[in-house]
């Protein structure tokens, strides 16, 4: 369903779906949690003198996440700035966290931020078309507002 409606999406010129078409998607949604339910294995009653709680099977975790994230799922269909996967989101923070593995940690909160605002301005830099090395010359440069319009 979900991959169903991604192609839908990005095929209309809005990039999202129309009111009739969302509500559809919630309905059909929310039937495909209730069948899925009843397919879910059973639990086991906790045994006697365990502490803890009881663990569920991934299958039952997963239809738990989908069941209470239904809004945060289904946000891609209502609103055309949000992807579909978090491709875009896991690549832009891989580098800051090899960088982190590599070093043990930033030492100091000052420059984990230095670090996230340099990295956040060459990665826009790279999505407007720019060489790396030409988006440090224009802030070095300090003619960033050209850029930004600022």
């Amino acid at each position: 369903l979900l991959q169903e409606t991604c192609k839908e999406v990005s095929k209309s010129t809005e990039k999202r779906l129309n009111d009739k078409a969302l509500a559809n998607l919630q309905k059909r949604y929310r039937n495909i949690l209730t069948r899925a339910e009843k397919e879910l294995p059973v639990s086991l009653p906790k045994p006697n003198g365990k502490r803890g709680r009881l663990a569920k099977s991934d299958a039952h975790n997963l239809w738990e996440r989908l069941k209470i994230h239904e809004a945060a799922v289904l946000l891609f269909a209502k609103d055309p700035y949000v992807s579909f996967t978090n491709n875009r989101a896991e690549r832009d923070l891989r580098m800051s966290k090899v960088k982190q593995k590599i070093s043990g940690c930033f030492r100091v909160s000052e420059y984990a931020h230095a670090y996230c605002r340099i990295s956040s301005y060459l990665q826009s830099m790279a999505n407007k078309g720019y060489n790396p090395l030409i988006a440090i010359q224009i802030a070095l440069a300090g003619e960033t507002h050209k850029i930004w319009g600022e």
